[in-house]
């Protein structure tokens, strides 16, 4: 069976640390084997992994990855604000023209990475329907481990 073209195959990977799930997830890699694309759009997740299969529709990300996002970009725009206005104390409208684009551009930068991390940190630790892919995964990943250290 070939695993890399089939919707219902499931790679085995064995297990999947959660700082490397989120990780793979920031990148917007599948959080199973890091290879497929997460997104089908910007921010529309892709209803499973175009490499292995592995179902992603399960997520509920919701708003959650929007306040994150919030809180980074405030914590660290408004101090660059506070800062240039008690050194310089540009005008109003400088401080406008500049500020607003890097807000926006910051915020949506980093939206489809936060996402992909709040995703593959689902995905990690089964929440929602995740649960039945994580049950398989434990159960396969004893297997992998006796196989590995029998070749060695």
């Amino acid at each position: 069976m070939d695993q890399r073209k089939g919707r219902g195959a499931v790679m085995a990977t064995g297990s999947v640390s959660l700082t490397k799930a989120m990780w793979r997830g920031f990148l917007g890699k599948c959080p199973n084997c890091g290879e497929g694309h997460m997104f089908g759009r910007f921010l529309k997740v892709a209803d499973s992994c175009d490499h292995c299969g592995e179902e992603l529709f399960h997520q509920r990300a919701d708003d959650f990855p929007a306040y994150l996002v919030m809180v980074v970009v405030g914590h660290l725009v408004v101090p660059a604000i506070l800062a240039v206005e008690t050194a310089y104390a540009p005008a109003v409208w400088l401080q406008l023209a500049v500020w607003l684009p890097v807000t926006l551009f910051a915020s949506l930068a980093l939206l489809q990475p936060t996402k992909g991390a709040i995703v593959g940190l689902q995905w990690q630790i089964g929440m929602h329907g995740f649960e039945a892919g994580r049950l398989r995964r434990e159960a396969v990943a004893p297997v992998l481990v006796k196989a590995n250290t029998r070749a060695a």
